[in-house]
């Protein structure tokens, strides 16, 4: 399901009357909050974020920062709920046997990184995780979750698309009240250009970090080519946007809805279709992960990576979490 219009902009009568729902939703949320007992782990957790339903660049955040800390010979694990997958865990995910249908399609792209387990259940998969020798656990998406005591946590902002109406699901794209995701953060990470005139609101909450989505060499070869895109993610016309900067001529653009699972024929019809118009059937990573086995040798995938402007800054932003690490006793 893609979502409504009304969601990106303010103001309009489908809000305003969905309102009290979302009223509804943010109350749950509080309640399940407050009830919660958050399982302190024996290692520090970090968690990468957003208030916001849909795609905002938090796994690039939890895949670059994981590279970061990598770097100090931390053994890093990545947790995921999975969202789309029927496995609910804990178990490490195995890209040679597990698709996205089974995991989710995040949890194949972080499992290329480092060992990943997916659990419904947070606090058994950080468990899992820990036990199996990670000195650092990184939550992809789990701001809104609280079971598992987290020592940072990152939010990750769009800046091209904010807040959208800054109103709560289903009267607008937020999961919680917006000032309520905001206290939680230890900053929060701009991606992109800061379209929206967000940066002075969000230094008023937590430190900012500016970082940008980077494509890879492949995707830069794609300059001058022409290409048929498709993609289900969160924010489609943000990956035809990239193609465009990347100076691929983009002769048809198909949108799904988010986490979309792709058919057969569905993917043999783009094919065809990019055939005809003598153009390359280009998707996102993500999107990549969730084609038939048989079909992905057929589409190309542009990947990008996050990248911070200042390292520094991030290691600042961390330290709550590294601080902890380096005072915590062996375990395993």
């Amino acid at each position: 399901m893609r979502p409504p219009e009304f969601w990106h902009r303010p103001g309009g009568l489908a809000p305003a009357l969905l309102a009290p729902f979302g009223a509804a939703y943010g109350a749950l949320g509080a309640l399940y909050a407050l009830r919660a007992r958050p399982w302190p782990a024996p290692v520090p957790v970090i968690c990468i974020g957003n208030p916001v339903a849909g795609g905002a660049g938090k796994t690039p955040t939890a895949l670059a920062i994981a590279a970061h800390l990598q770097k100090a010979d931390l053994r890093v694990a990545f947790l995921s709920r999975g969202y789309g997958g029927r496995l609910k865990g804990p178990i490490e995910v195995d890209p040679a046997r597990h698709i996205a249908r089974d995991v989710g399609d995040e949890p194949l792209l972080l499992a290329a990184r480092a060992p990943t387990w997916v659990a419904r259940d947070r606090k058994d998969g950080a468990r899992v995780a820990i036990a199996e020798g990670a000195d650092l656990v990184i939550m992809d998406d789990g701001l809104q979750n609280p079971t598992l005591r987290k020592d940072a946590s990152l939010v990750v902002v769009d800046g091209g698309y904010g807040f959208g109406n800054r109103r709560v699901m289903p009267a607008g794209p937020l999961r919680e009240p917006l000032a309520r995701g905001l206290a939680r953060a230890s900053a929060l990470v701009l991606v992109g250009e800061d379209e929206t005139n967000l940066a002075g609101e969000l230094a008023r909450h937590a430190p900012v970090l500016r970082a940008r989505l980077v494509p890879d060499a492949e995707a830069r070869r794609l300059k001058n080519k022409r290409v048929l895109a498709f993609a289900g993610i969160g924010r489609p016309e943000k990956f035809f946007r990239t193609l465009s900067e990347l100076g691929a001529e983009v002769t048809d653009a198909h949108a799904f809805a988010d986490h979309h699972s792709y058919a057969s024929d569905e993917i043999m019809r783009l094919v065809e279709d990019a055939a005809q118009r003598q153009a390359t059937p280009v998707t996102t990573a993500n999107d990549h992960v969730r084609l038939p086995p048989e079909a992905r040798a057929m589409v190309t995938a542009v990947r990008v990576d996050l990248v911070f402007d200042d390292i520094e800054a991030l290691d600042r932003a961390l330290r709550p979490a590294l601080d902890r690490l380096v005072r915590a006793p062996p375990h395993g």
